[in-house]
Order: C-alpha cells, then sequence, then structure tokens
C-alpha cells in the first residue's frame, strides 16, 4: 500500500513540482508522469542496491578499512543516490524527462528523497500502530 502512495506522489511531483525547477522539463500528461514515476522507482532501487553491493564489496576486500572513508561518504552523499537515479531516468526517458544539469538535478533528488522518507513503509507502520493504540 505504501508503495503505492509514493508511486502517486512521485507522478505528482513529477508532474506539478519538479517542473517548477529550472533545467528540468517533463512532457506529458498524468499517465507519464505515473510511468516516469515507476521507472524512477525502479531505477531508484537499482542504483541503492549497487551502491549496497560496492560497498559490501570494498569493505569485504579491505577487511573493512574501506569502512572508514565509504560510512562517511554515505553520511555526507546519501542525497546524491536520488539525483543520479533522476538524470539515470532522464537518459532513459529522453521524450519525457529532460533535466539540464547536475544542479536541477540534485534539487530534483532531494523532493524525491523527502517523498520518499514521508512514505517509507516503516513510517507507516509506526503511524498506524500509534493510531491504533490511541
Amino acid at each position: 500500500m505504501s508503495f503505492l502512495i509514493r508511486l502517486v506522489l512521485l507522478a505528482l511531483a513529477f508532474q506539478f513540482l519538479l517542473p517548477m525547477i529550472p533545467g528540468i522539463q517533463v512532457h506529458g500528461g498524468f499517465v507519464t508522469s505515473l510511468g516516469l514515476a515507476l521507472m524512477f522507482s525502479v531505477l531508484g532501487w537499482i542504483v541503492s542496491w549497487v551502491a549496497a553491493l560496492i560497498t559490501a564489496f570494498l569493505a569485504v576486500g579491505t577487511l573493512g578499512l574501506a569502512l572508514l572513508v565509504l560510512i562517511p561518504l554515505w553520511l555526507v552523499g546519501f542525497w546524491l543516490l536520488p539525483a543520479y537515479t533522476l538524470m539515470l531516468t532522464s537518459d532513459v526517458m529522453p521524450t519525457y524527462l529532460q533535466v539540464a544539469g547536475w544542479t536541477p538535478a540534485i534539487m530534483g533528488g532531494l523532493l524525491t528523497l523527502v517523498i520518499g522518507i514521508v512514505t517509507d513503509s516503516d513510517n507507516f507502520k509506526r503511524k498506524t500502530t500509534v493510531v491504533e493504540r490511541v
């Protein structure tokens, strides 16, 4: 259920909020935005898994020494993954989404990051149990 809510919120963001950022253009209606949101979600899942696999490979390969560099990189650069995913989505679907550089991608990525944090399934489970207890 939370995935569908996240998908609709991302589609609304693609339709209304992201075109307000200078350098991001979305062409098409709500169905196109829904397709962009689905592609963004799938690519975001792939990008996060690849980043986690690279982290695990480097941590095991260096017997944990790479974690001295990787942990600060994750803490400082976690907001770059949605920006990269947005750029990747614009590369996969250039007819419908155009991003004119890294600055608009970072701004749009931060917006999608906030949507992802708000619609996280763990947050929904916590809010539901709190409401049920009251």
